[in-house]
């Protein structure tokens, strides 16, 4: 039994916590509470009561739940081994099994789960946006909300695309010669409704690289917003729907350019899917074929050095939590950029440091969000850069809010995008 089906699969990490409380050194949400409740080994301690009949599960507890990020530092910090992601995703899915989920999520999820729904309901949503949303005065994509809503009005969001990513492009993408190999790219959500620029970049630079990608239509969400919420079984449905999509179009390889969409392949779909020996092998199946697009044209191509143009870039660079911690992830981005004609790497203080998005909590919890962002925007100012790079659309919004809000003058992108940039570059510059 995996850990989305029973709270009893994770005594066995429950044990190894000793109490020491180094999670407090790393953890996000614990330096800006100062509460013990927000820190691994507070929230350790509620789950052992919870499992030994001393309480109950509650609307309350539930509720403290919740406060994570899964960033994961605290697992880099634990000497003891402790792996409390895996203790907080079980913990949320005993609290859905006990008490239920939110409405407001339940209708969320309910809508990913019909991929037609939900397509539908944000191209009507792209289309009316403006009735919600008031553009930013200068700005081409970006946003701020015209009324309170609990998410508070000073978050930038992008705007919807008026033509999603996967009705852009082919299912099949073809290079101009023999293609070296097939390589599949999930695209996600937020590349396909909202970072679009960034698809077509991954697009552009795995033909650049002579492959041959396939973008199936019929993929959808990753699942990973309504796993780490606690609703298991639609993740189970989106998991599952996806390895079909995938399996049916067949390919050497699978890359994803969002950290958590990686995360779900690599992980989550294997552990989701433990009690069904047949997609569980599926999904393992995937899991060894997946790569986050940075690893993949670093160790699996590698990319052609040849043909890159002058990029004149000051750029810092912020490691994603579930691609850093949670993939081990952490110089394949940077000896790309590092290989980029007239790129300049800054590291910032804390690269590794939470950004505060962790998808909806940011949404639930708006102001413990923008704390944690703060301390990393104060980051990035002290670089003195003209570019963010990152890894994931979500730490792409995150950061664009952040950097907006503090008038900082910076370009925040996909790391992806400044290395089409670089090609396109190359094919500008005179022939020696």
């Amino acid at each position: 039994m995996g850990i989305y089906s029973t709270l009893t699969s994770i005594e066995g990490e429950l044990h190894k916590c000793m109490k020491c409380g180094n999670c407090q050194a790393v953890c996000p949400i614990y330096k800006e509470t100062r509460h013990e409740v927000g820190v691994a080994r507070g929230k350790i301690s509620l789950v052992e009561a919870l499992l030994s009949g001393e309480t109950e599960m509650t609307e309350g507890l539930s509720e403290r739940f919740s406060l994570c990020t899964t960033c994961m530092a605290c697992n880099a910090n634990c000497p003891c081994g402790v792996r409390f992601d895996r203790i907080i995703l079980a913990a949320r899915a005993e609290a859905v099994r006990q008490k239920g989920l939110h409405s407001a999520k339940a209708i969320a999820f309910g809508a990913l789960k019909r991929q037609g729904l939900f397509d539908l309901g944000l191209k009507v949503g792209s289309v009316f946006q403006g009735v919600a949303l008031k553009r930013i005065p200068g700005r081409k994509s970006g946003s701020r909300l015209r009324f309170e809503v609990g998410m508070g009005q000073t978050k930038v969001f992008p705007n919807l695309a008026k033509r999603t990513l996967r009705s852009e492009l082919p299912e099949i993408v073809r290079p101009a010669g023999t293609a070296k190999m097939r390589v599949a790219f999930f695209t996600g959500c937020m590349i396909n409704y909202f970072y679009t620029d960034m698809g077509k970049a991954v697009v552009e630079v795995l033909i650049e690289n002579s492959l041959e990608v396939v973008i199936p239509n019929g993929q959808g969400c990753c699942g990973i917003p309504a796993s780490v919420n606690g609703d298991v079984e639609s993740a189970r449905v989106m998991a599952k729907r996806n390895l079909r999509e995938f399996e049916n179009m067949g390919a050497d390889a699978l890359v994803v350019a969002c950290s958590s969409g990686g995360s779900a392949w690599k992980h989550v779909y294997a552990e989701l899917l433990s009690d069904e020996p047949k997609w569980r092998a599926l999904a393992e199946k995937w899991a060894e074929k997946s790569y986050d697009i940075a690893e993949f044209l670093v160790d699996r191509v590698p990319f052609k050095e040849e043909g890159l143009g002058r990029v004149e870039r000051k750029v810092t660079y912020h490691d994603p939590c579930h691609l850093n911690r949670g993939q081990g992830i952490y110089a394949e981005p940077r000896e790309m950029l590092k290989k980029i004609p007239g790129l300049e790497l800054i590291e910032m203080k804390e690269p590794g440091r939470c950004c505060g998005m962790a998808g909806s909590f940011s949404l639930t919890h708006p102001e413990l969000s923008d704390q944690i962002l703060e301390r990393k925007i104060q980051d990035i100012a002290q670089t003195h850069t003209d570019t963010v790079a990152t890894g994931c659309p979500a730490c792409r919004l995150q950061l664009a809010s952040g950097v907006e809000n503090a008038d900082l003058q910076e370009d925040v992108v996909h790391i992806v995008q400044i290395l089409a940039e670089s090609y396109r570059a190359g094919k500008l510059e005179p022939r020696v």
